[in-house]
């Protein structure tokens, strides 16, 4: 019997699914337990610059969105974004996956890191593991990542593991074009 994510994470007594290993990074599903990291990571002020304002004010504000945006989409399609932790001590330094957005053709990959780990390559190695993983286990021969135009340190990740800049996109609702970034997975039919 399959068990609804959200029913599977809210005891808190079933330990978190790891996705990937890196040789520096462990990447695992989210639990209810990681919301005050969610709520760290979600009101950094270049969260809210970059990615926009969620409304997480509070613990439980944290929870709802966990469950409602992250849990709901392992529900609905399997994967989603995955917590970034340290393979040694176990340090929650920022989240990685892929996202099934309504607004994309494409499932995309995204990346946030806390601004206390940020330019130690974590960000480079967790999104190459992601872009693989999609590629490999999940079966997907295109996936893409939208950036705000002048996020410059998430373009350049985005292009070190091999995205290629494709168009200006506007996404439903939003007033300004942004870049769409794409990889095709080698033997991919154009």
């Amino acid at each position: 019997m399959e068990r609804r994510a959200g029913a599977l994470y809210d005891s808190g007594v079933h330990p978190p699914t790891v996705v990937l290993e890196t040789p520096r990074l462990t990447l695992r599903r989210f639990t209810l337990e990681d919301a005050p990291f969610v709520f760290e990571m979600v009101n950094d002020p270049d969260w809210i610059r970059y990615i926009g304002d969620r409304g997480v004010r509070t613990l439980d504000d944290a929870r709802t969105y966990i469950r409602d945006r992250t849990l709901a989409q392992y529900d609905r399609v399997g994967f989603g974004m995955y917590v970034v932790a340290l393979r040694h001590g176990g340090e929650v330094v920022g989240s990685c996956g892929l996202i099934r957005r309504d607004s994309l053709d494409d499932v995309d990959i995204g990346f946030a890191f806390l601004a206390r780990h940020r330019g130690q390559g974590y960000a480079t190695e967790a999104a190459a593991a992601v872009l693989d993983y999609g590629v490999r286990s999940v079966g997907l021969t295109r996936i893409v990542a939208i950036v705000a135009s002048d996020n410059h340190r998430s373009i350049r990740i985005l292009e070190r593991i091999g995205m290629h800049f494709e168009r200006m996109i506007r996404l439903p609702g939003e007033d300004e074009e942004i870049p769409l970034y794409a990889y095709e997975a080698p033997g991919a039919a154009a």
